[in-house]
Protein backbone atom coordinates (compact mmCIF):
# COMPACT_ATOMS: atom_id res chain seq x y z
CA UNK A 1 0.00 0.00 0.00
CA UNK A 2 2.73 2.13 0.27
CA UNK A 3 2.14 3.87 -3.17
CA UNK A 4 -1.89 4.36 -2.62
CA UNK A 5 -0.23 6.10 0.51
CA UNK A 6 2.10 8.88 -1.61
CA UNK A 7 -1.30 8.98 -4.29
CA UNK A 8 -2.98 10.53 -1.44
CA UNK A 9 -0.44 12.72 -0.24
CA UNK A 10 -0.60 14.09 -3.26
CA UNK A 11 -3.61 14.74 -3.39
CA UNK A 12 -2.93 16.76 -0.57
CA UNK A 13 -0.88 19.45 -2.31
CA UNK A 14 -3.30 20.40 -4.69
CA UNK A 15 -4.95 23.12 -2.66
CA UNK A 16 -6.72 24.55 -6.01
CA UNK A 17 -9.00 27.19 -4.26
CA UNK A 18 -7.53 26.78 -0.25
CA UNK A 19 -7.35 30.64 -0.41
CA UNK A 20 -11.03 31.15 -0.86
CA UNK A 21 -12.09 33.13 2.21
CA UNK A 22 -16.03 31.92 2.37
CA UNK A 23 -14.83 28.10 3.64
CA UNK A 24 -12.21 27.36 6.45
CA UNK A 25 -8.73 26.23 5.52
CA UNK A 26 -9.04 22.74 6.16
CA UNK A 27 -12.69 22.73 4.91
CA UNK A 28 -11.21 23.24 1.48
CA UNK A 29 -8.28 21.14 1.57
CA UNK A 30 -10.70 18.17 2.14
CA UNK A 31 -12.82 19.05 -0.56
CA UNK A 32 -9.87 19.36 -2.60
CA UNK A 33 -8.24 15.36 -1.93
CA UNK A 34 -12.35 14.30 -1.91
CA UNK A 35 -12.93 15.19 -5.53
CA UNK A 36 -9.69 13.73 -6.98
CA UNK A 37 -10.27 10.43 -4.53
CA UNK A 38 -12.83 8.84 -3.73
CA UNK A 39 -10.78 6.23 -1.27
CA UNK A 40 -10.52 9.66 0.91
CA UNK A 41 -14.12 10.25 1.17
CA UNK A 42 -16.45 9.13 4.33
CA UNK A 43 -17.38 5.97 2.50
CA UNK A 44 -16.27 4.38 -0.78
CA UNK A 45 -16.76 0.99 -1.75
CA UNK A 46 -14.71 -0.39 -5.36
CA UNK A 47 -15.12 -3.64 -7.42
CA UNK A 48 -12.67 -4.21 -9.63
CA UNK A 49 -11.93 -6.93 -12.46
CA UNK A 50 -9.42 -7.10 -14.27
CA UNK A 51 -8.76 -9.48 -17.39
CA UNK A 52 -6.91 -12.95 -18.17
CA UNK A 53 -2.88 -12.70 -18.48
CA UNK A 54 0.07 -15.39 -19.02
CA UNK A 55 2.78 -14.58 -16.31
CA UNK A 56 6.65 -15.77 -16.44
CA UNK A 57 8.24 -15.83 -12.68
CA UNK A 58 11.13 -16.20 -10.95
CA UNK A 59 12.23 -17.30 -7.77
CA UNK A 60 15.45 -15.92 -6.46
CA UNK A 61 16.37 -15.12 -9.76
CA UNK A 62 15.92 -18.66 -11.42
CA UNK A 63 12.92 -19.30 -13.86
CA UNK A 64 10.27 -20.81 -11.61
CA UNK A 65 6.84 -21.13 -13.28
CA UNK A 66 5.07 -19.36 -16.15
CA UNK A 67 1.21 -20.18 -16.94
CA UNK A 68 -2.29 -17.98 -17.43
CA UNK A 69 -4.20 -16.13 -14.45
CA UNK A 70 -7.99 -16.70 -15.57
CA UNK A 71 -9.36 -13.91 -13.19
CA UNK A 72 -8.54 -11.37 -10.80
CA UNK A 73 -10.83 -9.90 -8.93
CA UNK A 74 -10.85 -6.95 -6.10
CA UNK A 75 -13.13 -5.64 -3.61
CA UNK A 76 -12.37 -2.39 -1.64
CA UNK A 77 -14.22 -0.81 1.30
CA UNK A 78 -12.61 2.38 2.77
CA UNK A 79 -13.86 4.25 6.39
CA UNK A 80 -12.79 7.77 6.50
CA UNK A 81 -13.91 9.93 9.84
CA UNK A 82 -12.71 13.54 10.27
CA UNK A 83 -13.26 12.95 14.58
CA UNK A 84 -11.53 16.38 16.13
CA UNK A 85 -10.81 19.74 14.38
CA UNK A 86 -9.39 22.67 16.18
CA UNK A 87 -11.49 26.10 16.77
CA UNK A 88 -9.90 27.99 13.79
CA UNK A 89 -10.44 24.88 11.34
CA UNK A 90 -6.81 24.62 10.51
CA UNK A 91 -5.80 21.27 12.46
CA UNK A 92 -8.04 18.15 12.04
CA UNK A 93 -7.46 14.55 13.22
CA UNK A 94 -8.85 11.64 11.05
CA UNK A 95 -8.95 8.16 11.33
CA UNK A 96 -9.56 5.66 8.61
CA UNK A 97 -10.16 1.68 8.02
CA UNK A 98 -9.45 0.05 4.47
CA UNK A 99 -10.12 -3.25 3.78
CA UNK A 100 -9.55 -5.31 0.53
CA UNK A 101 -10.64 -9.16 -0.69
CA UNK A 102 -9.00 -10.32 -3.47
CA UNK A 103 -9.31 -13.90 -5.71
CA UNK A 104 -7.24 -15.31 -8.41
CA UNK A 105 -8.41 -18.24 -10.47
CA UNK A 106 -5.81 -20.09 -12.22
CA UNK A 107 -5.74 -21.96 -15.52
CA UNK A 108 -2.66 -24.37 -17.07
CA UNK A 109 0.75 -23.48 -14.82
CA UNK A 110 4.01 -24.90 -16.12
CA UNK A 111 6.88 -25.51 -13.93
CA UNK A 112 10.78 -24.74 -15.37
CA UNK A 113 11.64 -27.24 -18.06
CA UNK A 114 8.27 -29.49 -17.91
CA UNK A 115 5.58 -29.98 -20.18
CA UNK A 116 3.23 -31.22 -17.71
CA UNK A 117 0.58 -28.59 -16.67
CA UNK A 118 -1.11 -28.31 -13.06
CA UNK A 119 -3.65 -25.82 -11.90
CA UNK A 120 -3.96 -24.35 -8.34
CA UNK A 121 -6.96 -24.03 -6.38
CA UNK A 122 -8.59 -20.41 -6.05
CA UNK A 123 -6.63 -17.87 -4.06
CA UNK A 124 -8.72 -15.73 -1.74
CA UNK A 125 -6.27 -12.69 0.00
CA UNK A 126 -7.59 -10.74 2.59
CA UNK A 127 -6.16 -6.88 3.52
CA UNK A 128 -6.78 -4.66 6.55
CA UNK A 129 -5.35 -1.13 7.39
CA UNK A 130 -6.26 1.25 10.49
CA UNK A 131 -4.74 4.89 10.30
CA UNK A 132 -4.58 8.08 11.94
CA UNK A 133 -3.79 11.08 10.53
CA UNK A 134 -2.93 14.46 11.35
CA UNK A 135 -3.59 17.59 8.93
CA UNK A 136 -2.50 21.10 9.36
CA UNK A 137 -2.71 24.14 7.25
CA UNK A 138 -0.91 27.21 7.43
CA UNK A 139 1.05 30.06 5.21
CA UNK A 140 4.73 29.76 4.21
CA UNK A 141 5.72 33.08 2.66
CA UNK A 142 2.47 34.24 2.75
CA UNK A 143 1.83 31.14 0.61
CA UNK A 144 -0.77 28.41 1.98
CA UNK A 145 1.11 25.33 3.36
CA UNK A 146 -0.71 21.79 4.81
CA UNK A 147 1.06 19.55 6.81
CA UNK A 148 0.44 16.07 7.57
CA UNK A 149 1.61 13.22 9.73
CA UNK A 150 0.15 9.86 9.36
CA UNK A 151 0.68 6.47 11.24
CA UNK A 152 -0.73 2.97 9.48
CA UNK A 153 -1.05 -0.41 10.71
CA UNK A 154 -1.70 -3.08 8.84
CA UNK A 155 -2.22 -6.78 8.38
CA UNK A 156 -4.48 -10.37 7.45
CA UNK A 157 -6.65 -12.32 8.39
CA UNK A 158 -3.61 -14.34 10.52
CA UNK A 159 -2.61 -11.28 11.96
CA UNK A 160 -1.76 -7.51 12.33
CA UNK A 161 1.44 -7.53 10.61
CA UNK A 162 3.25 -3.78 10.39
CA UNK A 163 2.90 -0.27 11.32
CA UNK A 164 4.08 2.16 9.17
CA UNK A 165 4.13 6.12 8.71
CA UNK A 166 4.95 8.92 6.86
CA UNK A 167 4.87 12.81 7.26
CA UNK A 168 4.92 15.76 4.24
CA UNK A 169 4.47 19.05 3.37
CA UNK A 170 3.06 20.97 0.69
CA UNK A 171 2.97 24.76 -0.43
CA UNK A 172 1.11 26.49 -3.38
CA UNK A 173 3.46 27.76 -5.89
CA UNK A 174 1.02 29.55 -8.30
CA UNK A 175 -2.55 30.01 -7.90
CA UNK A 176 -4.63 31.79 -10.69
CA UNK A 177 -8.39 31.49 -11.86
CA UNK A 178 -6.92 29.08 -14.43
CA UNK A 179 -3.69 27.44 -12.96
CA UNK A 180 -2.61 25.99 -9.75
CA UNK A 181 0.66 24.52 -9.10
CA UNK A 182 2.36 22.83 -6.14
CA UNK A 183 5.46 21.71 -4.61
CA UNK A 184 6.26 19.38 -1.62
CA UNK A 185 8.25 16.79 -0.02
CA UNK A 186 7.32 13.11 1.13
CA UNK A 187 9.48 11.49 4.28
CA UNK A 188 9.00 7.80 4.70
CA UNK A 189 8.78 6.70 8.26
CA UNK A 190 9.32 2.89 7.13
CA UNK A 191 12.34 1.01 6.83
CA UNK A 192 11.35 -1.08 3.87
CA UNK A 193 11.29 1.63 1.78
CA UNK A 194 13.41 2.64 -1.31
CA UNK A 195 13.14 5.50 -1.05
CA UNK A 196 12.34 7.76 2.11
CA UNK A 197 12.17 11.24 0.89
CA UNK A 198 10.28 12.01 -1.89
CA UNK A 199 9.40 15.33 -3.26
CA UNK A 200 6.35 16.32 -4.82
CA UNK A 201 4.93 18.61 -7.81
CA UNK A 202 1.01 18.99 -9.28
CA UNK A 203 -0.23 21.28 -11.59
CA UNK A 204 -3.66 21.19 -12.73
CA UNK A 205 -5.15 24.02 -15.82
CA UNK A 206 -8.25 25.06 -17.37
CA UNK A 207 -7.91 25.57 -21.00
CA UNK A 208 -9.40 28.84 -21.65
CA UNK A 209 -12.41 28.83 -23.52
CA UNK A 210 -12.84 25.08 -22.95
CA UNK A 211 -14.77 23.22 -20.48
CA UNK A 212 -11.31 20.52 -20.86
CA UNK A 213 -8.50 20.89 -17.73
CA UNK A 214 -5.28 19.05 -17.55
CA UNK A 215 -4.64 17.49 -13.83
CA UNK A 216 -1.14 16.28 -13.34
CA UNK A 217 0.36 14.42 -9.79
CA UNK A 218 3.90 13.09 -9.97
CA UNK A 219 4.22 10.72 -10.67
CA UNK A 220 1.25 9.56 -10.29
CA UNK A 221 -1.36 10.67 -12.65
CA UNK A 222 -2.25 12.88 -16.11
CA UNK A 223 -5.87 13.06 -16.69
CA UNK A 224 -7.48 15.24 -19.04
CA UNK A 225 -11.20 15.76 -17.35
CA UNK A 226 -14.66 17.75 -18.64
CA UNK A 227 -18.03 18.13 -17.01
CA UNK A 228 -19.98 15.77 -19.30
CA UNK A 229 -24.11 15.75 -18.78
CA UNK A 230 -25.67 17.53 -15.75
CA UNK A 231 -24.09 15.63 -12.80
CA UNK A 232 -21.30 13.78 -14.79
CA UNK A 233 -17.36 14.31 -15.33
CA UNK A 234 -15.42 12.47 -17.77
CA UNK A 235 -11.14 11.86 -17.74
CA UNK A 236 -9.40 10.49 -20.37
CA UNK A 237 -5.36 9.72 -18.95
CA UNK A 238 -2.56 7.78 -17.33
CA UNK A 239 -2.71 6.41 -13.46
CA UNK A 240 -0.35 4.66 -11.53
CA UNK A 241 -1.05 2.38 -8.69
CA UNK A 242 0.17 -0.05 -6.57
CA UNK A 243 -1.65 -3.11 -4.81
CA UNK A 244 -0.23 -4.88 -1.84
CA UNK A 245 -1.11 -7.80 0.80
CA UNK A 246 0.78 -10.35 2.66
CA UNK A 247 1.19 -13.95 2.30
CA UNK A 248 1.72 -16.65 5.48
CA UNK A 249 3.67 -19.51 3.25
CA UNK A 250 4.82 -22.89 4.40
CA UNK A 251 6.77 -24.31 1.19
CA UNK A 252 10.08 -25.86 0.49
CA UNK A 253 11.36 -22.68 -0.06
CA UNK A 254 9.61 -19.93 1.74
CA UNK A 255 8.57 -20.04 5.40
CA UNK A 256 7.14 -17.41 6.73
CA UNK A 257 5.04 -14.15 6.83
CA UNK A 258 5.93 -11.93 2.89
CA UNK A 259 4.73 -9.02 1.20
CA UNK A 260 3.34 -8.70 -2.14
CA UNK A 261 4.19 -5.35 -3.97
CA UNK A 262 2.53 -4.96 -7.47
CA UNK A 263 3.06 -1.78 -9.56
CA UNK A 264 0.53 -1.10 -11.91
CA UNK A 265 0.10 1.32 -14.65
CA UNK A 266 -3.79 2.23 -15.74
CA UNK A 267 -4.99 4.05 -19.11
CA UNK A 268 -7.85 4.35 -20.22
CA UNK A 269 -11.43 6.35 -19.51
CA UNK A 270 -13.09 6.82 -15.96
CA UNK A 271 -16.85 8.60 -15.92
CA UNK A 272 -18.03 9.75 -12.35
CA UNK A 273 -21.99 10.63 -12.04
CA UNK A 274 -23.45 12.50 -9.13
CA UNK A 275 -26.28 10.92 -8.21
CA UNK A 276 -27.39 13.36 -5.52
CA UNK A 277 -25.28 16.12 -3.62
CA UNK A 278 -23.79 13.44 -1.67
CA UNK A 279 -23.44 10.37 -3.05
CA UNK A 280 -21.02 9.93 -6.44
CA UNK A 281 -20.72 6.62 -8.35
CA UNK A 282 -17.76 5.72 -10.54
CA UNK A 283 -16.88 3.47 -13.82
CA UNK A 284 -13.62 3.07 -15.06
CA UNK A 285 -12.60 0.90 -17.84
CA UNK A 286 -8.98 0.46 -20.07
CA UNK A 287 -5.62 -1.31 -20.66
CA UNK A 288 -3.69 -2.34 -16.93
CA UNK A 289 0.15 -2.87 -17.73
CA UNK A 290 1.78 -4.59 -14.57
CA UNK A 291 5.33 -3.44 -14.14
CA UNK A 292 6.26 -5.71 -11.67
CA UNK A 293 4.86 -8.23 -9.24
CA UNK A 294 7.42 -9.01 -6.04
CA UNK A 295 7.36 -10.81 -3.07
CA UNK A 296 9.56 -9.99 -0.07
CA UNK A 297 10.20 -11.05 3.51
CA UNK A 298 7.74 -8.84 5.19
CA UNK A 299 9.69 -5.73 6.29
CA UNK A 300 12.51 -5.76 3.64
CA UNK A 301 13.20 -3.91 0.84
CA UNK A 302 11.10 -4.38 -2.52
CA UNK A 303 14.40 -4.48 -4.43
CA UNK A 304 15.54 -7.33 -2.37
CA UNK A 305 12.83 -9.74 -3.58
CA UNK A 306 12.76 -13.18 -3.89
CA UNK A 307 10.01 -13.82 -6.40
CA UNK A 308 9.07 -11.90 -9.53
CA UNK A 309 6.56 -12.11 -11.71
CA UNK A 310 5.87 -10.87 -15.64
CA UNK A 311 2.10 -10.14 -16.86
CA UNK A 312 1.02 -9.23 -20.30
CA UNK A 313 -1.36 -6.42 -20.76
CA UNK A 314 -4.88 -6.76 -19.60
CA UNK A 315 -8.00 -5.28 -19.76
CA UNK A 316 -9.92 -4.22 -16.96
CA UNK A 317 -13.14 -2.35 -15.58
CA UNK A 318 -13.85 -1.13 -12.37
CA UNK A 319 -17.12 0.34 -10.43
CA UNK A 320 -17.30 2.65 -7.34
CA UNK A 321 -19.89 3.81 -5.08
CA UNK A 322 -18.97 6.99 -2.82
CA UNK A 323 -20.92 9.06 -0.03
CA UNK A 324 -19.16 12.62 -0.02
CA UNK A 325 -20.70 15.00 2.14
CA UNK A 326 -18.32 18.04 1.05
Amino acid sequence: MKAKIVCVLLVCASLKTVAQEKDTPAKTVVKVITDKFPTTRILDVQYEQLGPSNFDSKLFGDRFEKGRIESHDRLKVAINVPFFASESKRFVLTSSLRYKYETYEFGDIYKVNTTVPFTREKEEIHFFAAAMSATYVSTFFRKPIVYNATATVDGNQENVQRVKGFVTANVVLKRTENTTITVGALVMLDPSSIIPLTPLFTYNHKFESSKWDVDFILPQRILFRRELLKNGRISLGTELNSESFYLNLNTQNLKGVYELNQLELKSGITYEYRFSPKIIGTFKGGINNVLSTRITEKGERTNRYVYDQKEDTQGYFRFGISYNPF
